[in-house]
């Protein structure tokens, strides 16, 4: 039998204030669906006095997630919303036209150390939507659907998956959800979405019967029903949706089908034109600035 796994992709060491696993963009695959970044942060114990700095900083064109498996993050940001994000909740920033954020840890927690394990993701916007007004919702973990049975926990983070349907305000077909399972489960991933991928946060599972470790984003090719059994106890992240409407660039945060637009936009940071993030000044300043580079499509995937 065919494996279902077009590509493995092991996650790289990063440092964001934090140090993370880099799982997407990655060389040969830039995006699943609109999925174009994904970071792994921890699992790690951060010791009293220490915690997750990461300074205000600027996005366009993109929505940002944070989902977290253990810890509590500060989000603030220049529309002035000043929340914490727990486990299980969504924390969903529509960058659009544009918008700055920090995440820290809270003064509280820093006293007393914290331990930090999550996901955050980035999804690029339509080419409609790309300059849309910048806007952030909490979403508490209750809010989320989920279903639990035969050893399967589902939780759907944004989109739609198996009739159910996250209060996330996604712009395009989209699917993002949790998977924890116990040993010797099954979950029988659909083909209701034409891009599909696994990333295992904690444990092994088996994809057609092809084993994929901890720390790996299994990327599926276009097929049926995709069997992911647990050979132990497991934590999956499990993403995708349509292909996006054409090329992105990225560069540093920024994300935008128009070399021009992150022009401006760097323009912009580098100007003090973006809005300032209200009870935290420490921004971070633009780096050096090479050119956005323009990714080719990688067997159907085109975004950086």
């Amino acid at each position: 039998m065919q494996s279902p796994i077009l590509r493995r992709i092991e996650g790289r060491a990063r440092d964001v204030g934090v140090p993370v696993r880099r799982i997407l963009p990655a060389a040969g695959q830039r995006r699943v669906g609109s999925f174009v970044f994904l970071d792994h942060m921890g699992p790690i114990a951060l010791p009293p006095g220490r915690g997750m700095d990461v300074r205000p900083h600027p996005h366009i064109g993109l929505a940002t997630v944070t989902y977290l498996f253990e810890g509590e993050i500060e989000h603030r940001d220049s529309l002035g919303v000043v929340q914490t994000v727990r486990p299980g909740d969504a924390n969903w920033m529509v960058a659009g036209r544009g918008i700055a954020h920090s995440e820290r840890t809270a003064a509280d927690m820093r006293k007393r150390g914290v331990a930090m394990n999550g996901i955050q993701a980035w999804i690029a916007l339509p080419r409609a939507h790309e300059e849309t007004e910048p806007s952030f919702r909490h979403h508490p973990k209750a809010s989320l659907p989920s279903r639990e049975a035969d050893g399967v926990a589902l939780r759907l983070i944004a989109g739609t998956l198996d009739g159910l349907r996250s209060p996330v305000a996604v712009f395009a077909p989209t699917f993002y959800a949790d998977l924890a399972m116990e040993s010797g489960a099954e979950f029988a991933l659909s083909a209701e979405h034409a891009e599909r991928a696994a990333y295992v946060a904690e444990g092994e599972i088996a994809a057609g019967g092809d084993a994929v470790g901890a720390g790996t984003l299994a990327v599926f090719a276009a097929c049926g029903t995709i069997a992911l059994h647990a050979r132990t106890a497991c934590r999956v992240m499990i993403l995708g949706g349509a292909p996006i409407d054409g090329e992105r660039l990225i560069w540093w945060n920024f994300v935008s089908s128009s070399a021009e637009r992150i022009e401006r936009a760097k323009a912009d940071w580098r100007a003090g034109r973006f809005p300032a993030v209200p009870g935290d000044a420490d921004a971070v300043p633009l780096p050096d600035d090479p050119p956005p580079r323009a990714r080719k499509p990688a067997q159907g995937n085109s975004a950086d």
